[in-house]
Formats: C-alpha cells, structure tokens, sequence
C-alpha cells in the first residue's frame, strides 16, 4: 500500500456495527458481567477496557493507527505533546541520570529539560546532534540522547543513522521528537531511532482543533535491566518492556491519558496527512525560493539548494523539507510591522494547521529562554517564523513586505 492507501486501510477497524471510523466512546468507565473478568482486565491478564485513564477503544484505535504508520511494535497516546516528550524520558530515568539533547529545541522543551534538575535529572546541550558533538558527553550516567528531527525553528536537521549508530554502540536509546517531519516525510525506526514522539496536535491532526501526544517503541532497543534498573520487573516482557513499563507505570500513574474526542479528531485528521503534507511542503519550497530573491530578507529553509542540510533532506526526505520556514527581517521592528500587515495569514502559536500561521518567536515561545538559549535555537529578534498552510499566500507576503 502506498501511503494514503496506508493512511484508509493499514489497520482494520474493529467496531462491531461496521463504522469506517471508530466512534467516540465518551464514558469515564466500563461494565462488566463479573468481578472475575475485572479482576483479570485490570491485572493484565485479560483484554477488555476498564477506565478511560487507562485505556479506551477510541484512544486505543488512534495508537493502533500511528503504531502501523510508525512500524513501531506499540504507541501510548497522551494529553499533550509535552506530556509525550517527558513521559517518554521518565519513563527510563531516575535521579542521577543524564540526557544529551541538541540545544535547536522548541521552547517548552527547554524549559521541561530545565525542570528535570530538581529531581536530579541532567541535560547536556549540544550544539548540533551529531556523532562528532554527542560522543565527548556519554558517560556511565548517560541513559537517552534526544532530539527534533527537523529542529523547530532552527530547521537543523538530525543525520538520524550516524547518531544512532554511536548512541548504540554505547548502550544507549535515541529518542526523536519528529513531531515536524511527520511519518509522511520519513519513519525514524528505519534509520536507526529507538523511541518516536509527536505533538500529534500538530500535522497528524492538521486543523489545530485538539491537543495530544503519543509515543511510538520500535521494539529494537536492547535494554540493558542492569544499566535502566526501572525496566527491571518488565524484562519479562521481551521486546514490549519499554512500553509494558510506560502504560502500567508513570503514564498511568501520572494521568496524562489523551481525551477519546481527541482522538477521534487525530484519527479523522490522519487520513488527510499525505495529501495535506504534499501541498505544505509545496508550499513551503515556493514561500522559500520567493523570499531567497527580496533584498534585506534572509530565508531559512532546510530543502532550499543553499540549505547546508539540502543533500541531507535529499537522502532522508526524498526531497521535501516540511513545512516551517523562518525568514530574519533585519529588526524586531520589521518583523512586527511584516506580521501585522499580513492580511490572510494568522499571528497564533503552532504549527501544522491546513491555515498559515506566523509567530514572533523571541517575544512569545522563547519569552522564558536565555538569550543563548535563543540563538542556540535560531531565534533572534527580527526571526519570524512561518508555519506554512495549503494557502498560496505568497502575494500577502509580498504586500505586507512593502510596510518594512
């Protein structure tokens, strides 16, 4: 199948009266006949639902969906990107362990790698995640090297098989946030990454009408039960034990379960990402080679041919470089007066929407970063971000142009 087929018919729908799309089951809870069967549902010794914290069929449905997209062996769905990121983090760690992540990260991102040090929990920023940069900082505390796959909004992108080749040899997961590559550009297992995230509010839902995350397992990371003594009691589990831990341990605990309306709109959402990702990266490419010839404008933009990650996003893209372009106007000034005279695309804070959406990211989504936070990330005060829709909207950028 190819990808949109993949999208309609990869995973069969399991509702009994033959619904093409699994329904919304909006219910806190579950019936059942006997304490028996209750019994073995809630000790996993049977399948069934039992609280919707836990699991429930609608939510279930969308995991079994991006687990498919992914390749990967299971998903866990949750409240939020952010939640997706840290669950997947603690999920492995414990006070005195170390993470390497590329300094290139999404605000909140940083400001959760900053939280983790009151429970003693370390991160190490490189500037770029490469095999050159990460190596030096791998010691024996060192227990999940992280990064974007296309950083967001430095648009770096991660040589994502060299990396992993090192992390691997030194005992240790690479887990990716591909929340702005999305499985339409590229599926990270194939290069070598061990756990994938997304802000599935972004792309895969594509209308920006629903906040959630979920986390994807390969199911090929050796785990080591001496060196991540957490996973000990799930080493039963074989491959399943990174997400046997996840959805019986601090997911569940935590209570950052995803919504089933949520997810249901996510599922409705995914079946339009191929189509949907083809015109915005369309898009995005244009936007870009129009920006490249406005004087006093620079354009950053990773599948541009004078993008220093142009042969990367050849290899590992097949050639389309998502959808997120940043343009530096020459000053915050400009930068404000451009995004208020735009008359069609939206001053809001995401990313992925079918509408295109501008940000000034130094005085919103970076206001809590240091200022060499900002520029390890790509942000100055004249960027403005672009997070690009299925709009062809280049003459309100062009019109707007003229007020700077």
């Amino acid at each position: 199948m190819n990808f949109n087929t993949a999208l309609l018919h990869g995973v069969s729908q399991a509702d009994k009266n033959g619904a093409t799309i699994e329904p919304i089951y909006q219910v806190s809870a579950f019936g059942f006949e006997t304490a028996e069967k209750l019994e073995k549902v809630f000790n996993n010794r049977a399948s069934g639902f039992a609280y919707t914290r836990i699991s429930n069929p609608t939510v279930e449905s969308f995991e079994r969906k991006i687990s498919a997209l992914e390749k990967g062996i299971g998903s866990v769905a949750c409240s939020s990107g952010m939640a997706a990121v840290t669950m997947s983090l603690l999920n492995i760690l414990e006070a005195g362990d170390e993470i390497i992540a590329g300094s290139s990260l999404f605000g909140g991102t940083i400001d959760l790698f900053g939280d983790l040090l009151a429970f003693g929990i370390k991160t190490k920023f490189v500037n770029n995640v490469t095999a050159e940069e990460v190596e030096p900082l791998i010691n024996d505390n060192t227990k999940a090297v992280f990064a974007e796959l296309i950083g967001n909004p430095r648009l770096d992108v991660v040589d994502l098989k060299s990396v992993s080749e090192l992390v691997h040899s030194k005992g240790v997961p690479f887990v990716v946030d591909s929340t702005t590559a999305t499985p339409y550009l590229i599926n990270p297992f194939d290069y070598g990454a061990d756990i994938v995230v997304h802000s599935s509010s972004k792309y895969i839902n594509g209308s920006g009408n629903s906040i959630s995350g979920i986390i994807i397992d390969s199911g090929n990371f050796k785990w080591d039960t001496a060196r991540y003594k957490v996973l000990e009691e799930y080493k039963k589990y074989g491959k399943f034990a990174y997400i046997a831990k996840l959805r019986n341990g601090i997911w569940r605990n935590v209570g950052c379960c995803l919504a089933p309306m949520n997810a249901f709109l996510n599922s409705i959402g995914l079946e339009t990402l191929g189509l949907r990702m083809e015109r915005l990266c369309n898009n995005a490419l244009r936007l870009s080679e129009y920006f490249e010839m406005v004087d006093g404008i620079d354009v950053n933009y990773p599948a541009l041919k004078s993008s220093k990650y142009y042969d990367l996003v050849q290899k590992q893209f097949g050639g389309k470089g998502g959808a997120i372009l940043t343009i530096q106007t020459g000053s915050k000034e400009s930068a404000f007066k451009l995004i208020n005279n735009l008359k069609f695309a939206i001053n809001a804070t995401n990313i992925g929407d079918i509408r295109t959406l501008v940000i000034h990211p130094a005085s919103t989504i970076y206001a809590h970063s240091t200022e060499q936070q900002k520029i390890n990330a790509g942000v100055f005060e004249d960027t403005i971000r672009i997070s690009v829709g299925i709009e062809d909207l280049i003459d309100d950028f062009s019109q707007a142009l003229y007020y700077i």
